[in-house]
């Protein structure tokens, strides 16, 4: 919600999600003052007070917005950012933010961050893992060659192959590091029948995987191989939290798309952005991992490796995008957010 005011908190401009907001049209906000349309216009009337005498570039505070909107007697609560305009004019630019889509903000923002710092520590961790491995293989594989015994080369196998399952791993760690980013012009659509067809054929009984897509949703340029692992990702993890209800022969995934405006992702604006959402009827993410589930070998099920999904948010994040879930038991919701030109 966006509106730039004078320096007496006059609306010379609204948007239309603070019309939305406030149940008023654009020509009643422009009749009157921002400052009645918080319960408490003090903190605005100093905040714009401040920028205005160019005493702080930013201030920030939380505030409750007044709505006229049928059926929203209880005010919105909000986070408002108050900024400078142009160098020397007598605008100022308010942007209110659910407080709700602030916590979503922050948490993009922390998440970025722990994506950066995961990427350094895999990096340093997997060359300090790799080099030793090698020599262990290699001891390896000259003492099956001394040994005489059938049962001691056993040993020697184990160790091998154990060192070549560990080599697998580190090579997947450092995987979404060593790709090219390949852009082109591409369509999510083309991204979601992709793994459709591939979730079908490994579960083709048991299983139903819905379209439910926004077709007037345009090209974008993307990585498609990217984004189709990252999609897939997430899907075979969905099927495998099915497996009960696929053996009841009731396990559903929906692929959802649909059109975003006015899109906030980390701390940038987007006018557009396509959301894609894969929603499942399992039995949710376990409540102890669920602020964990995008970690490093953070995994939900015996035997996971724990990467899926830090994949899947690492080529999601190449594409200027956020990912997120939302998970109770019997309906699992990631949701991925990409920006469109």
């Amino acid at each position: 919600m966006v509106a730039v005011v004078d320096g007496s908190g006059r609306v010379r401009f609204a948007n239309a999600m603070l019309e939305d907001a406030t149940g008023l049209s654009r020509r009643s906000l422009t009749r009157g003052s921002l400052l009645d349309w918080l319960t408490d216009g003090a903190p605005l009337r100093d905040a714009v007070g401040a920028v205005c005498r160019n005493d702080v570039a930013t201030v920030r505070f939380d505030a409750i917005l007044r709505r006229v909107s049928p059926g929203s007697a209880e005010g919105l609560p909000v986070h408002v950012i108050v900024g400078q305009m142009d160098p020397g004019s007598d605008r100022v630019l308010v942007e209110m933010l659910e407080i709700q889509q602030q916590t979503r903000q922050d948490r993009e923002e922390r998440a970025i961050g722990q994506v950066q710092a995961n990427k350094e520590l895999i990096r340093n961790l997997a060359h300090e893992i790799k080099n030793p491995l090698g020599g262990i293989r290699g001891a390896a594989q000259l003492l099956a060659l001394e040994l005489n015994s059938r049962e001691l080369a056993e040993y020697t196998n184990v160790i091998i192959h154990e060192a070549d399952r560990l080599q697998a791993l580190v090579d997947r760690l450092l995987a979404p590091h060593r790709r090219p980013h390949v852009v082109a012009d591409l369509n999510i659509h083309e991204v979601c029948e992709r793994v459709r067809s591939l979730v079908l054929a490994e579960y083709p009984q048991g299983l139903v995987v819905q379209r439910d897509y926004d077709t007037s949703l345009p090209d974008f340029r993307g990585d498609r191989e990217q984004l189709i692992q990252a999609v897939l990702n997430i899907a075979q993890n969905a099927a495998l939290a099915l497996r009960e209800r696929i053996a009841a022969g009731d396990a559903r995934i929906v692929l959802r798309t649909r059109a975003a405006r006015q899109v906030t992702i980390g701390k940038q604006r987007y006018r557009l952005a396509l959301e894609l959402h894969v929603e499942d009827n399992g039995p949710g993410v376990p409540e102890d991992i669920r602020d964990r589930i995008f970690y490093p070998l953070v995994s939900g099920r015996e035997g996971g490796s724990g990467l899926g999904l830090t994949l899947a948010q690492t080529y999601v994040q190449q594409h200027a995008g956020a990912i997120e879930c939302d998970s109770v038991p019997g309906r699992t919701v990631f949701r991925i957010i990409i920006p469109l030109p």
